[in-house]
């Protein structure tokens, strides 16, 4: 078989998806996986489903396999691998996971201990056991032969604590630290892990969440939205970031380093959909996290 294979691990919606796509556009075979089908809707309680995100493949040029997993379940999980041997021989060029399914249950405003327990563990249980599932299960594919890739999706690019809660945090840099070891452990089998994280997402969730669209979404920035929306970037500049690290001949140097889409897209001379380049990393480092007055700051600088 000539096609290569992936699976996206959480292909519903947001960057999963746009992953999804330019592995499709790729010409590659994806496993579209996820909790939401057209028959199933999973807690989340979105409309997107696995399904559209296949078609969205094929439209690209590849071929999406949607298969209902539910990263929480083992079984799942097996019956996916089993679907991976059946149908493209155990090929696995590509394992991309970005489970999360953490929004509903992370508190980013009160203090750690005022908040529900049961809702911290829930999104801990969500965002770091499903994956460290999905490697148990999915690697023994990947390591099979030499050139195979891993890689953990997670927020942000370093370990320092910016607010946002415990268990959220937890599960962020416990994906990092995934990524990290997944680095050195599959070097043994000539094989890559790392890590990739987006900027300012403007996913389907997060669109919704400030009451605009794909088109209007400036309209948000500094009103329903921070200013920092200003440089927010579509799912999909993480998603060509990814598809150049897919077909990249040397990507083993990045093994064990979290990248993020804005070093994706300097390092390939990438752009977002609109043509732009939002610098996520540049506008904190230069504005941000240097104390000037992000209202005045030049947002076209930084895109």
């Amino acid at each position: 078989m000539d096609r290569k294979v992936a699976v996206v691990a959480g292909a519903t919606r947001g960057c999963g998806r746009a992953i999804a796509v330019e592995l499709g556009r790729l010409g590659w075979t994806v496993f579209v996986t996820g909790r939401t089908t057209r028959d199933h809707q999973s807690p989340m309680k979105r409309s997107e489903t696995i399904e559209d995100t296949a078609e969205l493949v094929d439209a690209a040029g590849g071929w999406g396999i949607p298969v209902r997993t539910d990263f929480t379940k083992v079984s799942d999980v097996d019956a996916l691998r089993a679907r991976i041997e059946s149908e493209v021989d155990g090929r696995l060029d590509l394992l991309v996971d970005d489970v999360w399914g953490g929004d509903q249950y992370a508190d980013f405003e009160g203090a750690y201990w005022n908040s529900s327990l049961d809702d911290a563990l829930t999104l801990v249980h969500n965002a770091i056991d499903t994956h460290l599932i999905a490697l148990h299960r999915l690697l023994p594919l990947v390591v099979r032969q030499e050139g195979g890739l891993v890689l953990e999706v997670t927020d942000g690019d370093h370990d320092e604590y910016v607010g946002a809660g415990i268990p959220y945090f937890l599960a962020k840099c416990g994906i990092r630290a995934i990524g990290r070891a997944l680095g050195a452990e599959l070097k043994k089998y000539g094989c890559v892990g790392m890590t990739v994280t987006p900027g300012f997402l403007r996913s389907e969730a997060m669109l919704d969440h400030f009451g605009v669209t794909e088109e209007t979404w400036r309209d948000a920035v500094g009103k329903s939205a921070p200013v920092d929306f200003a440089i927010s970037e579509t799912p999909s500049l993480l998603g060509r970031g990814v598809a150049k690290l897919a077909t990249d001949p040397e990507v083993s140097r990045f093994a064990g380093k979290t990248l993020a889409s804005w070093t994706l897209m300097n390092e390939y001379g990438l752009t977002d959909v609109d043509g732009s380049r939002p610098d996520f990393g540049k506008w904190m480092a230069e504005v941000r996290d240097a104390g000037k007055d992000a209202e005045t700051a030049d947002h076209s600088l930084y895109r």
